[in-house]
């Protein structure tokens, strides 16, 4: 199956970034992906974090959800809405929320971001509890491809990367294939991105595909970029490391199955 990492500097304007999704996309499929997975923040990245609150959306109906089910349907594609911001019951927090549609339009799965990012070094401070309501479980969904074979994709969101435990329960449910949808600063990226998509790929014997925002944005922050398709012995074989781009890559089942043969660690755990 052919997926495509969408990497992205998204702006402040909702419906430029919407734009710009729109042009991947019809990139991607133009390509014969069947699956396009588009980055954290891909619908805004705002002025400041409370924006988010502004552009909140009820699950099930808004301007992000529409689009993202009319281009499945335009597009004939499974895809991944990165993440945008779903109302909760509290006026003052949102989910960070990726939901998947498939090719007829229809949104098949949601998971609300579990581990909300903290981080403080005396230059640079993030902290998304602030306009952020962590989600509680894990999600999957099954996407059968066009050669015949049922995928069982692990859902995930940027912080998420840093908490094995959530990519081995996914595993143990049977993904064979897990999403990583990021936005990881240029601080953080530059030390930790790579490995640690390697080592969640390399524990889990799985596919990783993660697109990532990636270049200097209109707000001023600086993302890392690096957008890349991990096989499941842990060798990147896509990637691309600064500004818009699709980044392709043919996935294939039976590697999972071989690699989970010839090294069958996830029979062997203990805890």
């Amino acid at each position: 199956m052919k997926v495509a990492a969408i990497q992205m500097v998204s702006a402040i304007e909702r419906e430029a970034n919407l734009a710009r999704a729109h042009a991947l996309l019809a990139e991607a499929a133009a390509e014969g992906a069947e699956l396009a997975v588009l980055p954290e923040y891909f619908c805004m990245m705002g002025a400041r974090d409370t924006d988010k609150l502004g552009l909140r959306e009820t699950a099930g109906t808004g301007t992000v959800q529409n689009f993202l089910a009319d281009a499945a349907r335009e597009f004939g594609l499974w895809i991944v809405g990165g993440t945008l911001p779903l109302e909760t019951e509290d006026d003052n927090h949102v989910f960070n929320s990726s939901l998947v549609y498939s090719p007829d339009g229809v949104c098949v799965a949601r998971y609300d971001k579990i581990h909300l990012f903290y981080f403080d070094n005396g230059r640079e401070r993030y902290d998304e509890r602030r306009v952020i309501a962590p989600g509680s479980r894990p999600v999957l969904f099954d996407l059968p491809s066009r050669d015949g074979h049922r995928w069982r994709v692990g859902l995930s969101v940027c912080y998420d990367l840093r908490f094995p435990e959530l990519y081995r329960a996914l595993a143990r449910e049977g993904a064979e294939l897990m999403l990583v949808p990021s936005a990881f600063t240029r601080t953080t990226g530059a030390a930790h991105w790579e490995v640690l998509l390697r080592a969640r790929a390399i524990e889990n014997l799985a596919w990783v595909v993660a697109p990532a925002q990636g270049g200097t944005h209109e707000n001023g922050r600086h993302t890392w970029g690096q957008s890349m398709v991990v096989d499941p012995w842990g060798t990147v074989v896509a990637q691309q490391p600064v500004d818009e781009a699709v980044v392709l890559f043919d996935i294939d089942a039976q590697q999972v199955d071989r690699a989970r043969a010839q090294l069958p660690a996830l029979s062997h755990c203990v805890l």
